[in-house]
């Protein structure tokens, strides 16, 4: 990459590519610097350490992934809308494994309300309007798919699946159909 064109948004995204290749946990400024062949005191005068460097990736990984489940989710309610918008997450993470690492960073609140982070909270609220919950039960159900979401794509890229018969996809289809029986059938609150 020329110097004149080392803007900070060609760099974060260079650096989320990085992430991609050698894992988000790798992504320091002079891995960076090593990547674009240039040293590490020309980046340090955009990023002033590897953790904004790597807020950074997160928050342009968050601005994709809200992106890319709003294309899917477009026109969608019910389960057609759930279905949509997790195979629009797992898609994401499979496909860009380091950004997808990236997303599950602890943002400072400020960083996160400026972020496409409420994007992702307002996407999943939309979803659970359709299934006609509300406060407190929209947030448990959010957590609830949310840990769904995450530990499902987590163990399947970690490989963890590989080594049994039931194919992946049957399995990710039942537990999709499962969330929605969950949500229709919502249990009511303890008195």
């Amino acid at each position: 990459m020329a110097r004149a064109r080392m803007t900070g948004e060609s760099l974060v995204q260079a650096a989320a590519d990085l992430a991609d290749e050698v894992g988000f946990d790798n992504v320091t400024v002079s891995a960076l610097a090593r990547r674009l062949g240039v040293k590490d005191a020309s980046l340090y005068s955009r990023f002033e350490n590897a953790r904004d460097l790597r807020v950074r990736v997160a928050v342009l990984a968050l601005a994709e992934l809200a992106d890319h489940v709003a294309d899917a989710l477009a026109g969608r309610a019910g389960k057609d809308a759930l279905v949509a918008f997790a195979n629009a997450y797992r898609d994401y993470a499979k496909k860009h494994p380091g950004r997808y690492a990236a997303t599950q960073l602890d943002l400072d609140p400020e960083t996160a309300a400026a972020s496409a982070a409420r994007r992702h909270a307002e996407m999943t609220r939309a979803i659970l309007r359709g299934y006609d919950l509300s406060e407190p039960d929209q947030t448990d159900a959010i957590r609830l798919l949310h840990g769904t979401f995450f530990g499902y794509v987590s163990l399947e890229t970690a490989g963890r699946y590989r080594s049994h018969p039931r194919d992946v996809e049957d399995s990710w289809s039942r537990a999709l159909d499962a969330l929605d029986a969950v949500l229709r059938n919502w249990p009511p609150a303890a008195a």
